[in-house]
């Protein structure tokens, strides 16, 4: 199990890489069937908040401050929200939680008229309570943040700059609310290091994989770990 976790991490990362967004997406479902909604959750916002670190020192040229700082505030200030429904919530809950908020997630690409909405300061506040919270509660915050990239026509090299600041914060709040991981430490070292190498390996793939691929292999990826999140939450109904 821990190999195929490392390697879905890797794909993980080279797919932030490319795209700028959708390193949780991915990890999300075989890593909450590994280790459990809280832990699994818990495992993939601390290594996210890696994959950020690698990533802002060569997007640091192009961030967007002003929109930047606004979804910072707003998501860090419903965090708390986030992680203290994690503790209310039980295990099959969560995971119900966990994949219905990753089947919205990839369904934003067809919300686009409620994306139009999402525009200036009330839209980046609205983007970043949204973001904030799901971060915490599940990691799944890029969509909610991408819905605002579009309908605030915030362009894409700009905003997946902005981004790795904003789950930067996310990622430092939700890990402090959230509190370390308990698995093993060489299991975490291992992920951790399949994290940086993913990372490493997207920044060559950025320059050879066209856009529109990285794009398909991450739905394909998050899809089919959503619907096993929800069939596992099913299951445990009974």
């Amino acid at each position: 199990m821990l190999i195929l976790i490392a390697a879905v991490t890797i794909v993980a990362a080279v797919v932030q890489r490319v795209t700028g967004l959708a390193f949780v997406l991915v990890l999300i479902g075989p890593i909450v069937l590994a280790y459990g909604p809280v832990e699994g959750v818990t495992i993939a916002v601390l290594l996210a908040l890696l994959a950020s670190l690698f990533a802002v020192p060569s997007a640091w040229r192009d961030i967007d401050w002003p929109r930047t700082l606004w979804l910072l505030t707003a998501g860090l200030a419903a965090a708390p929200l986030g992680a203290l429904t994690t503790v209310v919530l039980g295990q099959t809950a969560l995971l119900f939680l966990i994949g219905a908020m990753g089947v919205i997630a990839l369904s934003v690409q067809w919300m686009g008229r409620i994306a139009r909405h999402l525009r200036g300061r009330p839209g980046a506040i609205g983007a970043g309570a949204l973001a904030g919270f799901m971060h915490a509660s599940s990691g799944l915050s890029g969509p909610a943040l991408a819905s605002f990239a579009l309908g605030d026509d915030w362009p894409q090299r700009r905003f997946a700059a902005s981004a790795q600041i904003v789950f930067l914060g996310y990622g430092a709040v939700s890990v402090a609310l959230r509190g370390l991981p308990t698995i093993a430490a060489s299991d975490l070292l291992i992920l951790a290091a399949c994290t940086a190498g993913g990372m490493i390996l997207g920044a060559v793939a950025a320059r050879r994989v066209p856009l529109v691929l990285a794009r398909r292999v991450m739905l394909l990826c998050a899809w089919a770990g959503m619907i096993v999140v929800l069939g596992r939450a099913v299951v445990s109904l009974f």
